[in-house]
């Protein structure tokens, strides 16, 4: 499946950033053969001009498109949405460019080094950005966890989740979470991360024209 734009029309699009620089910045463990293609790079290409133009057609992914992508639902608010749009949002301008977008993504490739996996997700729980996970940031994703699966909980229930949790990683009993011992606690606990790989990405060429026509096809029944 071609691209939808020729190379002079995409080197129009705002933070357009050529595909074979993409493919040799982004990260990955294993021999270069296995790393993230040129192919993919131009399938990813696809994806974003989709999700950017689903609501303002300008070439950018804003706050809105990210939230429909996510939950087919613009407003729908969710503390996950915000912090992974925040992350991805380098340049903090308020919308995702396509350079952004593919070196973010990188991080959920399957091949991507599990350090990358595991630092990105404490940047996820570390919403005040202060460089350590506290009980109160902890106690917000976990109640974020729990509205996105509809699982309804007392309040007791929750925070002697948190207080074991927070327990179990705060092996300095400092009343925060450092990089170490988040490492050392997700490594322990790896379904901790598993949402931070996305199979589909490795074959992102071949499974993206059915991802397009299957979108398509929704959009036609709304």
């Amino acid at each position: 499946m071609g691209c939808y734009f020729s190379t002079s029309k995409k080197s129009k699009i705002p933070g357009y950033e050529d595909p074979t620089v993409l493919a040799s910045e982004t990260p990955c463990e294993y021999p270069s053969s296995l790393s993230v293609t040129v192919s993919e790079v131009e399938a990813l290409y696809e994806l974003y001009m989709k999700l950017s133009n689903s609501i303002i057609e300008d070439g950018l992914i804003h706050k809105e498109e990210f939230q429909l992508a996510l939950f087919r639902n613009r407003n729908k608010r969710n503390l996950f949405a915000d912090r992974i749009f925040d992350l991805f949002d380098v340049k903090r301008n308020g919308v995702i460019e396509f350079g952004e977008f593919v070196r973010s993504l990188g991080v959920f490739h399957p091949n991507a080094p599990l350090e990358d996996k595991i630092a990105f997700a404490f940047r996820l729980y570390d919403l005040r950005q202060t460089g350590y996970i506290e009980r109160e940031e902890l106690k917000e994703m976990v109640l974020a966890l729990l509205n996105e699966s509809d699982l309804v909980l007392s309040d007791d229930m929750i925070e002697s989740i948190v207080d074991k949790t927070f327990k179990d990683a705060d092996t300095k009993d400092d009343g925060k979470i450092d990089q170490d011992e988040w490492k050392a606690f997700v490594t322990q606990h790896p379904s901790l991360i598993k949402n931070m790989t996305l199979p589909y990405l490795k074959d992102i060429s071949m499974a993206f024209p059915s991802f397009i026509a299957r979108t398509e096809v929704e959009e036609q029944e709304l």
